[in-house]
């Protein structure tokens, strides 16, 4: 599974929109992607330990095995995913 953590407000957030749907499109259904809100989920993001948005994690099994902070590439981040599903 794919997270961005995000908040609506961030600037670095709104560009990371195309990335994920690239993201999306080339994983299909090897990957689910989904998108929170760290302001309205806050405990979450804590429980997580985000402190910055955008931060992108890969999850397997509940546990982040991969994160990056800030803006990330799709290629990124399907190397890191692609890894993990195969």
């Amino acid at each position: 599974m794919v997270v961005e953590f995000y908040a609506d407000w961030s600037e670095p957030c709104k560009l990371m929109d195309p990335v994920m749907q690239e993201v999306k499109e080339i994983a299909g259904e090897r990957a689910i992607t989904i998108r929170i809100d760290i302001d309205k989920n806050q405990e979450l993001a804590q429980q997580y330990r985000i402190y910055t948005a955008p931060t992108v994690a890969i999850f397997k099994e509940g546990r982040i095995i991969w994160h990056n902070n800030g803006i990330t590439t799709a290629h990124e981040i399907l190397d890191h995913l692609l890894l993990e599903i195969e």
